[in-house]
């Protein structure tokens, strides 16, 4: 009786698992294990991106307010919640952290999840200055643990299907480009303060989609930035005095990416790209909460506004950021977005502020060249009045301070 029962356990667990794969259904090859760190509004993004993929499992999630986190993690059957970060990094059973923290806390906290071998997502940035970031870059290089920086643009289904036209050849070489960001509403004057200024907080998002899609490596840039909405940041030093800003950004060959920025735009939250090419152009639009429309004496259009939100706007996006880290992890491949892209987008960003500040065009190798690094760490050092501007290389004399970086094999992680 024993053994029959036994047969027919295992003919229905063929037959469902049958029933899975005619359905489409996949059977996940192995679970990743995650701790989260941050219950703040991305974190939870995260955690509901990680309870939607099927080769993830939030295992733990902290937060200094330790009820934020098991608030979370009750709506989303995380087994475990702390108030202490260092138990989600220390946690035996996890494999990989998300760091969603604010920005202050990153690198500290990556450093620490490195030296207990622990793969990470970090949100950007992955640190608020240039050495720091080399820094702590390095330090995942020596652990051999994969890092992954969180730009989630690139996985935007609007987006990808640009790239996918330009990499397909369906509009022909890239002529030009325009990218527009426009938030529905100005932060709160405490999170501009502090923050790092509208290039690094809002354009760096844009500065290094202009780079994934034109496919090749940007030289110089030019940048304005004036404060037309907020009066109280204008009090503000540097590039935190802007809540508007206007850029281009000029690439090898001279092709040229626009990009305009803004706090606020009354009519929802504005997120467009549009490519010229020899062949054909392509475009994005805004996304709504429907597809609805109002035929009118005195309007024709969308009946809503457009989504008034990062988190609603973006998503698909997170979840298919989260989907690619953790198919790395499984089938042990390379991050699809490293401490590499990262640590460029930070530099473009720093080099549009000088822009701003100084009123010229600036050089990306100006900015890459001001960090040296040795055994003992890096820092900023002064450049003198003639610095290396040799353009072609700067990226490479960038990441040359970074341990293990791939760009000092074969042709490089700058090639496309």
């Amino acid at each position: 009786k024993k053994s029959i029962i036994c047969q027919i356990l295992k003919m229905r667990i063929v037959g469902i698992l049958f029933i899975a794969v005619v359905n489409g259904l996949q059977i996940p090859s192995r679970v990743v294990n995650v701790g989260v760190i941050g219950a703040g509004r991305i974190g939870v993004v995260h955690v509901e991106a990680l309870a939607n993929c099927q080769n993830a499992k939030c295992v733990i999630i902290s937060n200094p307010t330790v009820s934020k986190a098991e608030s979370v993690a009750r709506m989303y059957n995380v087994p475990e919640w702390t108030a202490d970060a260092d138990e989600v990094i220390n946690h035996p059973d996890v494999e990989a952290v998300w760091i969603c923290s604010p920005s202050s806390f990153h690198a500290e906290q990556l450093v620490k999840c490195a030296a207990a071998g622990k793969h990470i997502f970090c949100e950007k940035p992955i640190a608020t200055d240039l050495p720091e970031t080399i820094s702590a870059i390095n330090v995942c290089a020596d652990a051999n643990v994969k890092l992954m920086t969180a730009l989630q643009r690139r996985f935007d289904p609007n987006f990808a299907r640009v790239k996918k036209a330009i990499v397909d050849n369906e509009i022909g070489d890239i002529i030009t480009m325009k990218l527009c960001s426009r938030d529905p509403a100005p932060p709160p004057f405490e999170y501009v303060k502090g923050g790092g200024g509208i290039f690094k907080d809002m354009a760096v998002h844009d500065l290094d989609m202009s780079r994934h899609l034109m496919g090749s490596e940007p030289v110089e840039i030019l940048a304005s930035g004036t404060c037309h909405i907020d009066k109280k940041i204008m009090k503000l030093q540097g590039p935190e005095a802007y809540d508007t800003a206007n850029i281009i950004v000029r690439y090898a060959g001279g092709k040229e990416a626009i990009i305009d920025v803004c706090r606020q735009a009354p009519y929802g939250y504005d997120q467009r790209a549009e490519v010229l090419g020899t062949k054909a152009m392509i475009q994005t639009d805004n996304m709504y909460p429907n597809t609805a429309r109002i035929f009118a004496a005195d309007y024709t259009g969308n009946a809503d506004l457009p989504y008034d939100f990062f988190m609603s706007r973006y998503k698909e996006a997170y979840k298919q950021e989260t989907v690619a880290f953790v198919d790395a992890l499984v089938n042990d491949m390379p991050s699809p977005c490293t401490g590499e892209d990262g640590l460029i987008a930070l530099i473009m960003a720093i080099a549009a502020g000088k822009s701003a500040q100084e009123n010229r065009w600036v050089q990306f190798s100006e900015v890459a060249d001001s960090v040296k690094c040795d055994e003992e760490g890096c820092m900023i050092v002064d450049l003198g009045v003639e610095p290396n501007l040799e353009t072609e290389n700067w990226m490479q004399r960038a990441v040359s301070n970074l341990r293990g970086s791939s760009s000092t094999k074969k042709k490089g992680i700058f090639s496309r």
